[in-house]
């Protein structure tokens, strides 16, 4: 596959998450019609306050989820990686529930994204230590299942033992994903996590190639492998726990967006990782949008909706893995 192409196709993703963020500025249960855009309106606080913020951690979130899900599939060479399936966000998701527990993101909302970010990277350096770089798939996946489980059942426990009904509900509703009622807060505190977090992703794309030919060889081209662990480990840890942090647990996007994109790119694993994340980011903006528009009295939840469309998707690539091997 050659460099150009993939630039081509770079400028395709671009070019749809500039139309969408048009779309999804107009978008919702009160449509704005571009005219009412540059007079004076009062619809316009709706774009300003409201869908703004809204479009700009949808692209974010988007952005991260589908780079974080290319580079741990690069890495592990395991083509059903991603941070949802692997209990990564479901980790960002506990430690962040965890502020919510004890009000702490209440009193301090930077302790939100905090915490979703430490159990982002206490979840991704977890998966590596019980799967390994080079497991099977089964040991993968059953390490990931193992992580889900441990993250799931803290949540729960701090659902069993929450102080208040308000509580409750506030950790249920956050853990759904949604991106309804978030603010330029949100946007400020999760920028600059997801923008180091990708941009330590970047740094891995030479050795994430060399690992392909195996280990010995990345060292023999001069690849530290044990930088480039580090990167990734709080890169995901920085990018999926942030995001999770401000929008609750979105499902499917890191593992769906890099299968989109290998046959436009290609499958290496470093010229897949910009390519994912504009992708993911334009699965999140055209979701979200869909999302606000159906016909329906309490707006669907976006975690739901990628659900709904990631469930199947895993579904068919584990079928089709199985005939590979079978």
């Amino acid at each position: 596959m050659s460099e150009r192409l993939s630039w081509r196709w770079i400028a395709a993703f671009l070019i749809a998450i500039a139309v969408l963020s048009v779309l999804s500025l107009a978008a919702g249960k009160v449509w704005i019609p571009l005219d009412a855009w540059f007079t004076p309106d009062l619809r316009w606080t709706i774009i300003a306050e409201l869908r703004v913020p809204r479009t700009i951690l949808a692209i974010a979130v988007g952005a991260a989820l589908g780079m974080c899900g290319a580079a741990l599939q690069g890495y592990t060479r395991n083509p059903l990686a991603d941070p949802g399936v692997l209990g990564i966000s479901s980790s960002a998701a506990f430690g962040a529930v965890m502020t919510l527990y004890i009000s702490a993101g209440m009193g301090s909302p930077w302790l939100l994204p905090v915490g979703g970010i430490i159990g982002g990277v206490v979840g991704t350096v977890l998966l590596l230590l019980f799967s390994g770089a080079t497991s099977s798939l089964v040991a993968f996946i059953l390490a990931g299942m193992v992580l889900n489980t441990i993250a799931g059942n803290g949540t729960a426990l701090a659902l069993n033992l929450a102080p208040t009904p308000w509580a409750v509900n506030e950790i249920i509703h956050w853990l759904l994903g949604s991106l309804v009622d978030r603010s330029f807060d949100e946007v400020t505190f999760a920028l600059p996590f997801i923008a180091v977090g990708m941009a330590m992703l970047m740094t891995t794309t030479r050795a994430l190639d060399a690992l392909t030919l195996g280990e010995a060889t990345a060292r023999s081209l001069g690849i530290n492998l044990e930088r480039m662990r580090l990167m990734l480990v709080v890169g995901v840890g920085l990018a999926a726990g942030a995001s999770v942090a401000v929008t609750g647990v979105i499902g499917f996007v890191g593992l769906i967006t890099p299968h989109l994109v290998r046959p436009l790119v290609g499958s290496r694993p470093g010229a897949v990782l910009l390519p994912s994340a504009l992708c993911g980011a334009v699965i999140v903006l055209a979701a979200d949008i869909v999302v606000r528009i159906l016909p329906s009295v309490v707006e669907l939840k976006l975690g739901i909706a990628m659900a709904v469309l990631g469930g199947p998707f895993f579904l068919m690539r584990l079928i089709a893995m199985r005939r590979v091997t079978a």
